[in-house]
């Protein structure tokens, strides 16, 4: 608990030094190869918020742009190398070209869900923009759905920090439990867009 906060004091100093270009940078890399956790970015950009430090708005619009930027980088990478790589070593991954082309098609069909929902969900939401990008999902839509899903995420954490950033105990509460919402509201979302699918694929067979 003390280490926990010893970062939390250090994040609080970073963004009050750094700014928004800190917030940006640090969500970069929480959303790219390095998977700092928000949960430790954002709420003391919120708190320093309601201390009138920083702005509210300033600060989720930061957030937004350094996950949009982090899993436009992985994306990126995905593109010019995973394909390429799994083609050549996908044998001793036990993946093939014909489980490259389903990847393929299933991005085509259910990216936009995917990549929503995976931003949502912790430990997948830095690298669901791998997958995305193997199988060269429509950028614009990468691109939409991506910040949709960091939107929400960002929103949250931000407002935890500005309601209760004082109190790292109540921010850690509020987490847990904004977490399994969130989990939740994944599964209802995933629920719902497969209901509707085959609900759809009835009406037009």
């Amino acid at each position: 608990m003390e280490l926990l906060h010893e970062i939390v004091s250090w994040i609080i100093h970073i963004v009050g030094h750094w700014g928004y270009a800190g917030i940006v940078i640090m969500m970069f890399l929480e959303s790219s190869f390095f998977p700092f956790p928000s949960e430790v970015v954002i709420p003391p950009a919120g708190y320093l918020a309601a201390r009138g430090d920083m702005s509210l708005f300033l600060v989720i619009f930061s957030g937004i742009s350094g996950s949009l930027c982090g899993a436009l980088f992985n994306y990126g990478l995905a593109v010019v190398w995973g394909r390429p790589f799994f083609v050549k070593y996908g044998r001793y991954f036990l993946v093939s070209e014909q489980s490259l082309d389903r990847a393929d098609r299933f991005f085509v069909d259910h990216g936009h869900i995917s990549t929503f929902v995976g931003r949502l969900l912790p430990g997948i939401r830095q690298y669901i923009s791998l997958p995305a990008g193997i199988a060269r999902m429509n950028l614009p839509l990468f691109t939409l759905f991506t910040g949709l899903g960091a939107g929400i995420w960002v929103v949250i954490l931000a407002l935890v920090g500005y309601f209760f950033g004082n109190n790292q105990g109540m921010v850690d509460q509020y987490l847990h439990q904004i977490v399994l919402v969130t989990i939740g509201f994944a599964v209802f979302v995933v629920a719902g867009y497969i209901l509707y699918k085959k609900r759809r694929s009835r009406t037009t067979s």
